[in-house]
């Protein structure tokens, strides 16, 4: 009877491993890389358990899930060193082949607008677009800035934003219309009308580079879109860009040193700030500009991710293994993660 049993217990508890292991990605996912790891954790935002880690390969750093939540590209970075992208197949929870990015090198900034994966390249001084349906980059500009590294796209695509760390700047680029050759009488014998300058078929850009703090590294877009705010790490700032003028309005005295990202909360009320040198996460008011709380996280805290439904944040506590789980209420901890070695770039995944 004893073995009986025995067996039994061994039984169940092999067919509940398998059972856990053979869970599909939920519909809402969080996504979590570990740096030191080197996988991908996707968790399930209900229990907050890590239903598969998945390898994809050498320093990842950031990583962003396709419109249809059923691809996740992240970023090799390696300072420089690297120059791919992996894939990982979400809904079968497994890694595909590699975007190999030629000469763009240091690949950080990631995000996923008009059916492509925008990327910073950082070696390149440069960001580009990687189209999943042709297997192509198909399209790459450079900044003329150092260390490229966090990027914004606007949802129709007429306006990209970079912060660039070493240079302490931000750069605003433009989508503009094509030029046409003015219309009017013959000015020759030919009967020609006469030309005027004439830029690309399909429009150019136009980039304005504003300097804001030192380490500018960390950035969002508010929710309507009139400001940008950006956590300098060297200064412990926050540079406050308008959005139509393209220049610094405010700078806020933060004390954040070693801010290193900064996030809107969805409702664009707060904005949350983490930082690598301390434990604390730091809460600002977007309207008065002023300090709310700061949260006490552990030893330090890079990737912050909001949650779309505007419940709850992830913030990657990198020295410490975690992520913590903040409820946008009461500004408290709730919960833990544990998403692997050293995490850092967070995403959210929501299948179609």
């Amino acid at each position: 009877m004893i073995k009986t049993a025995s067996a039994l217990l061994v039984l169940a508890s092999t067919v509940f491993a398998v059972f856990v292991r053979a869970q599909g990605t939920p519909q809402s996912a969080l996504l979590a890389l570990s740096k030191r790891g080197r996988t991908l954790a996707i968790v399930d935002p209900a229990s907050l358990k890590v239903l598969a880690r998945v390898p994809v390969g050498n320093d990842p750093h950031e990583v962003i899930a396709s419109s249809d939540g059923k691809t996740a590209y992240v970023s090799n970075y390696g300072g420089g060193a690297f120059n791919t992208l992996a894939v990982v197949d979400l809904v079968n929870q497994k890694a595909l082949q590699q975007i190999d990015l030629g000469p763009l090198r240091g690949p950080h900034g990631l995000t996923f607008v008009g059916g492509k994966v925008w990327f910073t390249a950082e070696a390149a001084k440069a960001f580009g677009s990687y189209d999943p349906a042709s297997q192509k980059v198909d399209f790459i500009l450079g900044t003329g800035q150092n260390r490229t590294h966090m990027i914004f796209v606007s949802e129709d695509q007429k306006r990209i934003i970079t912060t660039n760390v070493s240079s302490g700047t931000v750069s605003i680029i433009d989508k503009t219309p094509p030029r046409v050759p003015p219309q009017g009488p013959p000015n020759n014998a030919s009967g020609t009308p006469p030309r005027g300058p004439m830029g690309p078929p399909g429009g150019d850009w136009e980039e304005t580079v504003v300097r804001v703090g030192n380490g500018s590294e960390g950035f969002d877009v508010s929710p309507d879109g009139k400001e940008i705010w950006v956590a300098n790490a060297q200064d412990g700032t926050i540079s406050i860009i308008n959005s139509s003028s393209k220049t610094v309005v405010d700078t806020l005295a933060a004390n954040v040193p070693g801010a290193n990202r900064l996030k809107f909360t969805p409702d664009g009320a707060k904005v949350f700030v983490s930082s690598l040198r301390d434990g604390n996460l730091t809460i600002l008011d977007a309207s008065t500009r002023k300090e709310v709380k700061r949260i006490k996280v552990g030893r330090g805290a890079a990737g912050i991710l909001m949650q779309p439904d505007g419940t709850r944040a992830f913030v990657a506590c990198s020295p410490d293994n975690y992520i913590d789980v903040i409820d946008l209420k009461s500004f408290a901890v709730v919960g833990k993660i544990d998403a692997g070695e050293e995490p850092d770039g967070l995403a959210w995944s929501a299948m179609q």
